[in-house]
């Protein structure tokens, strides 16, 4: 593979200017296509296989023109201090607020507070009117938003305190472009440190956007027909930028250390990807598998993100392997600082010492004690991941500053916790001798069960045989007790079944939540299990190590884990919850741990793989294990640093965000990223490599034989080509 990359590279190098135009051309195409593209369908967020979206489905199916699916909107009106919602001015003032919503568009039902049942608390302080709109989740028009938030102005100028609830006010997720654009600030400002140069640091960042573009393109473009709606292409964004910045870095730094050494820049060039390409190639494949194991879980949606964001992967892989070296190629030893140019080749002399040498060989004087300080202090960082719940945050995990979280809170207040998170019951009589005697029956059996407060009558379609009950939990959605409500109310469905012939089913957004959660609980094995042995298949094969590949997937898993403590002991247990702008402590997002195993594996094998070769690299050219582990990081450290700092400013970012799962991803990605390159490949790495020698290198040689040589190392380079090995050239360009 060297040698084939290190032809690439030269090729890409004299012919820069026929592969820049055909880059731009395929960009300008895929932005054409973009245009033109049929709006990409609202790929939803569908659970197959769990009983809510049975019942989902159900519902539709049954009670048709009810938009199950449909955006809702519950208004909560407090009566002033002292007196009654139900008096005579205070009544007219929601009711009036609640006909001019009922008017609005996307309307197709607002319901009256005061001719529904349990719609004014008992102390008749507080009541609320639930607004359904024929409009999903987020494609609420503004002008319905704008009505529904006049109406409830106009309720607060008749006295009233009104606020609003549901889904109605929940827009898209819009495409992070403040904190991407904030991202590559920062990334610009670490790489210029870095580099030491403007033209070294603007490469990898054109070259990353370029590649961005292109993919972000094709995912409009094929959004249609393969079903892949704007929400896909997000993580596809966020990777595309972190993996297309990295990729680029490594090989302009391996480049840069060639000029070092002497050599002309179209050698430097090949020889760039013959070497730390192959380790692009092989970092990008680790992050593809990641990626496309997301389809284990089965979730449609995450499916999807995770095959777009691959794909992005292996456009960000092309661009650096071509784009990249026709670059260098038109900025020859531009690359290089200023003071390195006028120096030449003696400027820069192969074994320098630098920090990350020294760093190196502090690592080899105590091997042991830095390994166990490591595992120690992942150890305590992950412990509290030991009281991890998983869920899906709701309201009340919004700022107290929102009207969405107040509505919580009010409702809480005048009816309780489990009236935020109401549990819809499904009772299928289809083919029941008497209907309703068998919706009676449920209902009766789920008032009785203990936690359950309220049950409404039992309402049915227009054929009598299915009937929607909500039974009200005293606690909250996000309780542990809730969830014991509904899995005791589905363990009691067989009994129901056979007593009165219908089939009971527990839907709502509650019971959805619940479901993911267990369904994203019971795929991370899986998952994990795939991608960590997929991954260590793929990593034998380049470092040709039983050993290395191991350590690699444990050193992972410890700063995964550690992540996740951070996480638990911010959201959950509410540490330094303040200083990020955490107002409500509450489950972690039930998709955190699998988003986070799927990019942080990626980048992480990232840095181990452009770590590692170049560390294999000397020892297969002659050196001890020791002076190897030295030789890599000299070359290595520095610019993994400085990958691993624009991961996490670019992850930082997020944290400011309003949102609170957008915020826990922000925090929980940067804090992985942080302890896997420094703590990880930075300290415990070096420290096993030290204490298991050339041990660390061993492979049976049944294994050897079986396994291809892809010498991603670049030691066939000096038999393929000596007399470019050997080209010098000290005049600077």
């Amino acid at each position: 593979m060297a040698t084939f990359l290190y032809s690439l590279g030269r090729w890409a190098f004299v012919r820069r200017r026929l592969v820049t135009f055909l880059w731009v051309a395929v960009l300008a195409v895929g932005g054409v296509l973009a245009a033109k593209a049929p709006a990409a369908p609202d790929d939803g967020f569908a659970m197959p296989g769990t009983e809510a979206q049975k019942a989902f489905d159900l519902m539709n199916e049954r009670f048709p023109g009810g938009h199950a699916d449909g955006a809702m909107a519950r208004l909560v009106f407090v009566a002033p201090s002292g007196q009654k919602i139900t008096a005579g001015p205070n009544q007219q003032a929601v009711e009036r607020t609640v006909d001019e919503v009922a008017r609005s568009q996307q309307v197709t039902g607002a319901v009256n507070p005061f001719k529904m049942q349990g719609a004014v608390s008992q102390d008749g302080t507080t009541a609320y009117a639930t607004v359904n709109y024929s409009a999903k989740v987020g494609e609420v028009s503004k002008d319905a938003t704008d009505t529904l938030e006049q109406a409830a102005q106009h309720g607060r100028d008749a006295g009233l305190k009104v606020e609003i609830g549901g889904t109605a006010l929940m827009a898209k997720p819009d495409a992070g472009g403040s904190s991407e654009a904030i991202g590559m600030a920062l990334s610009a400002v670490v790489l210029v440190i870095t580099f030491g140069s403007l033209l070294a640091a603007g490469l990898p960042l054109l070259t990353a956007v370029i590649g961005v573009g292109l993919g972000m393109a094709l995912i409009t473009a094929l959004g249609s027909t393969l079903g892949l709606s704007a929400t896909t292409g997000t993580l596809a964004m966020m990777l595309g930028l972190a993996v297309g910045i990295d990729y680029a870095v490594f090989i302009v730094s391996r480049y840069r250390a060639e000029l070092a050494e002497g050599r002309a820049p179209q050698e430097a060039a090949g020889r760039a990807v013959g070497t730390a390409g192959s380790a692009v190639v092989f970092a990008g494949l680790t992050v593809v598998i990641a990626l496309a194991g997301l389809s284990v879980v089965g979730i449609p949606i995450l499916a999807k993100m995770g095959m777009a964001a691959a794909g992005t992967v292996v456009i960000a892989v092309l661009v650096a392997l071509t784009l990249v070296p026709a670059l260098l190629g038109f900025l020859g030893r531009k690359v290089l600082p200023r003071k390195a140019r006028k120096a030449g080749a003696a400027g820069a002399p192969a074994g320098k010492e630098n920090g990350g040498a020294r760093w190196a060989r502090f690592i080899l004087r105590r091997p042991l004690a830095v390994l166990l300080g490591g595992v120690i202090a992942l150890g305590v960082l992950a412990a509290p991941a030991l009281d991890l719940r998983l869920g899906l945050p709701g309201d009340e995990s919004k700022p107290t500053s929102t009207t969405q979280r107040r509505a919580y809170d009010l409702l809480s207040e005048g009816f309780g916790p489990g009236f935020n998170g109401p549990l819809t019951v499904m009772v299928d009589a289809k083919g029941v001798a008497d209907p309703k005697a068998a919706a009676n029956e449920v209902a009766k059996k789920v008032s009785g069960l203990p936690g359950v407060v309220a049950v409404t009558p039992p309402m049915f379609n227009k054929e009598g045989d299915t009937a929607l009950l909500n039974a009200v939990p005293a606690t909250g959605p996000s309780e542990a007790e809730t969830k014991d409500i509904v899995h005791a109310i589905r363990g009691d469905a067989a009994g129901l079944k056979t007593a009165t012939g219908a089939t009971v089913l527990v839907s709502g957004t509650t019971a959805m939540n619940i479901d993911v959660s267990q369904k994203m609980s019971d795929a991370l094995l899986p998952y994990l299990t795939v991608v960590v042995g997929l991954a260590v298949i793929l990593l034998l094969v380049v470092f040709r190590s039983v050993l290395v590949p191991l350590k690699a997937a444990l050193g992972f898993l410890l700063s995964v884990v550690a992540a996740l403590g951070a996480v638990v002991a911010v959201f959950q247990w509410g540490w330094l919850a303040s200083l990020i702008g955490v107002e409500q402590t509450g489950p972690v997002m039930s998709m955190m741990p699998i988003f986070m195993i799927g990019v942080v594996f990626g980048l992480a094998m990232d840095y181990e793989v452009f770590l590692v070769t170049r560390i294999r690299e000397g020892f297969v050219h002659g050196e001890e294990p020791g002076e190897a582990i030295v030789t890599g990081f000299r070359h290595n450290a520095r610019v993994v640093t400085a990958a691993a700092l624009i991961m996490i400013a670019v992850f930082a970012g997020f944290i400011g965000m309003n949102e609170p799962m957008i915020k826990m991803m922000g925090l929980g990605l940067a804090a992985a990223v942080a302890f896997d390159a420094f703590i990880v490949r930075m300290a415990i790495v070096p420290a096993v490599l030290a204490l298991l020698g050339r041990r660390a290198w061993w492979l049976p040689r049944w294994l050897d034989r079986l396994i291809p040589d892809v010498d991603v190392e670049g030691s066939k380079l000096e038999a393929a080509a000596p007399e470019q090995a050997q080209a010098r050239e000290s005049v600077t360009v």
